[in-house]
């Protein structure tokens, strides 16, 4: 698969959907009472290592970064969208954010205390995950946490519309835990805890908190 093809893909089905994608999300976090508990769980653990700025890696409209930043985390933002950063911006304007890839992010090595992912790996095909987890490890700090949440399963499907009806161009890319750990530890990471959600569910999800080895 061309990188630059379901990168720009991505991208620009994003920036389709932005303003309508975060209506839709803008408060969500309410009404989930286990993703809430996992952010305080990661809060607690970056604050164990002494704290320090914290990447929330896919953020679209930025709600969980301020969710964490309401958790006393010193975190800022990530998107491969800029019409989805500019919805951040607007949203939490107190807040860091950037346009960037987790395929190539553009941050020092050892430059953050935690990091996360929470169900952006989704549009990643298999082949570039490795990559992107490499990236994760170089710039977290050693015993540094991670977070990941993910769509479980088997599958990927293309995704043609969404969030207002608007057309997007994305793969949605459903995956086991397992697998998942087993490019963590590929990668240089200690995986510490999975969790499912919603695990009778049609699409479940699962949560993955991991940490850089020394």
């Amino acid at each position: 698969m061309n990188t630059d093809g379901w990168l720009a893909d991505t991208r620009t089905s994003y920036d389709t959907v932005a303003v309508d994608y975060a209506d839709q999300i803008r408060g969500a976090l309410a009404e989930k009472p286990y993703l809430r508990a996992t952010l305080t769980l990661f809060a607690d653990l970056v604050h164990a290592t002494g704290g320090g700025p914290v990447a929330d890696v896919g953020c679209g409209p930025g709600h969980v970064t301020a969710h964490l930043n309401d958790l006393g985390v010193d975190a800022f933002g990530i998107d491969l969208s800029p019409a989805m950063i500019d919805v951040a911006r607007s949203d939490h304007p107190h807040l860091r954010f950037e346009v960037g890839s987790m395929t190539d992010l553009a941050l020092p090595d050892a430059s953050v205390a935690g990091l996360l992912a929470f169900w952006s790996l989704i549009h990643i095909p298999d082949d570039a995950v490795p990559a992107v987890f490499r990236h994760f490890r170089r710039v977290l700090c050693p015993g540094g946490p991670l977070l990941l949440g993910f769509h479980v399963g088997d599958e990927s499907r293309l995704k043609t519309q969404g969030y207002g009806g608007h057309p997007m161009n994305v793969y949605v890319h459903r995956r086991r835990p397992d697998k998942v750990a087993a490019w963590l530890r590929d990668a240089g990471f200690t995986v510490e805890a999975q969790t499912l959600l919603d695990p009778y569910d049609g699409v479940p999800g699962a949560i993955l908190f991991a940490r850089r080895q020394s």
